[in-house]
């Protein structure tokens, strides 16, 4: 069954391989998509089973995706302030679509990635089928920047809702909007139902909370990222200490401040600072890295990750101890003293270089696109993704396992069973004609042991049989 155009939705031909959705945007790159369950029943192959959505500063995104098809629909404010060009259907729509061209970086072609990297690496060809399209997205520099200042001595799921609290308390709400509707095609045809829960794919989706999951059918209310106007003002870091940023709440203050004051919005309220960081977009890799280090909670890994995720430096491959297991395991990168001798991992700016070239060398010039296929194969989350479901084992009674087994006697030989000498296996439970299960254990010999004999009762049997030996 072909999946009809959703209502409101327009098609962009695009295989799996060269963008999932399910991996992009859960791999810890971007932290504020939502995402939606469309059925909690098993779906046609070609429908999709999941929608996406990510709030811009004038509009909402929204994404599906079928193996063969990436669908895109644009939702505008209701009182939209916009210029009346931008309500022209046809324009929302191209703007929307250069917007997906742009931030997934579809001009490269992840099949010829895949494939050049299988070559160059072996290990790498052991992750491709079932990580396949896999690719780095190209995000706003100021969002990216201050995403990864919180992500210090953090996992993903409290990032995405660190990332989500600073948005709902420092930017105002663009639109509210219901959860997605269904396929009405086959809820009629009873071939699906209606999401019971959100939590469809738990291999991915840990928890409603962290992870911008809706709970229930209620309005769902989506605010842009906050500009550094908006997180510049000394009061900020208070906030943002009571939402749980810990030390990371002057670092962002700090940062927002330090670029507000030194990048203020222009006379017709462009935010100078945002557009000034996406001029390190035409820097040497090493001098935009030194500008990323000048701002509060800035070291090597976060302003590697921002020259990655959001700066356009493909080679650029953001290392921490687990990349550095990675490098050590398998790629011949020489574990340091302090290493061997006390098993810690120390992340010096000379371990840092070794395996940044070294990962480099083998990769080549996307080897940061790479490295994220790699760690994404690696994040416990994704422990079964790509795998095929486990079909589920019918629960069954004791009665119901004895079909076609023989009854047995009602008391046991007390003649010793002989074997070839190995111990055998424990037996396994069967029902009796009287209805309770007799319970055997062997031991070394071949011996079987009733244990519902008493113990002396067993003691005298195991001499009778000893004797008649």
């Amino acid at each position: 069954m072909s999946c009809p155009l959703p209502a409101g939705f327009h098609a962009l031909p695009l295989p799996i391989v060269q963008l999932s959705l399910a991996a992009v945007l859960k791999c810890g790159q971007s932290f504020r998509w939502s995402i939606f369950p469309l059925s909690s029943g098993t779906l046609p192959p070609s429908y999709p089973t999941h929608e996406y959505r990510l709030c811009l500063r004038d509009r909402l995104i929204c994404l599906r995706q079928s193996p063969d098809t990436l669908y895109y629909k644009t939702v505008l404010p209701p009182r939209s302030t916009h210029t009346s060009s931008i309500n022209d259907g046809e324009t929302v729509k191209e703007e929307t679509l250069a917007w997906i061209r742009d931030y997934f970086q579809l001009d490269v072609d992840l099949v010829y990635l895949y494939s050049d990297w299988s070559k160059r690496d072996p290990v790498f060809r052991t992750f491709r089928n079932r990580f396949e399209g896999i690719r780095m997205i190209r995000q706003d520099p100021w969002e990216n920047l201050v995403s990864f200042i919180c992500s210090s001595n953090n996992n993903i799921s409290r990032i995405t809702k660190m990332v989500t609290s600073l948005c709902e308390h420092f930017s105002p709400p663009l639109l509210s909007l219901p959860p997605p509707e269904l396929y009405p095609e086959l809820l009629a045809s009873s071939l699906v139902s209606p999401p019971a829960t959100p939590l469809s794919e738990p291999s991915l989706l840990r928890s409603s909370q962290q992870e911008n999951i809706p709970q229930d059918d209620s309005l769902w209310t989506y605010h842009p990222f906050p500009s550094p106007a908006a997180l510049a003002s000394s009061s900020v870091a208070s906030t943002l200490r009571s939402l749980g940023f810990g030390y990371r709440a002057e670092y962002v203050q700090k940062t927002a401040q330090m670029l507000h004051e030194a990048h203020p919005p222009n006379s017709k309220n462009v935010d100078g600072a945002e557009k000034w960081l996406k001029t390190l977009r035409s820097m040497p890799t090493d001098e935009a890295r030194e500008v990323l280090l000048g701002f509060m909670g800035v070291g090597r890994k976060v302003a590697d990750c921002v020259l990655l995720m959001s700066l356009d430096k493909k080679e650029v491959v953001p290392v921490d101890t687990h990349v550095y297991q990675i490098a050590m395991k398998h790629y011949g990168v020489s574990p340091s003293s302090k290493t061997k001798s006390k098993g810690k991992i120390p992340m010096t700016p000379k371990i840092y270089d070794q395996v940044n070239t070294k990962l480099a060398e083998v990769w080549g010039d996307y080897a940061g696109w790479a490295h994220s296929v790699l760690f994404t194969a690696d994040l416990k989350s994704f422990s079964t993704y790509g795998l095929d479901a486990p079909e589920k084992m019918p629960t069954r009674s004791p009665s119901e396992l004895l079909v076609g087994l023989p009854t047995p006697p009602m008391t046991p030989s007390p003649s010793p069973v002989k074997t070839s000498g190995k111990r055998k296996k424990s037996a396994v439970p069967v029902q009796g004609a009287s209805g309770i299960l007799d319970r055997e254990i062997s031991i070394d010999g071949g011996l079987q042991v009733d244990l519902g004999l008493s113990l002396a009762e067993r003691v005298k049997k195991r001499r009778r049989v000893s004797t008649s030996r």
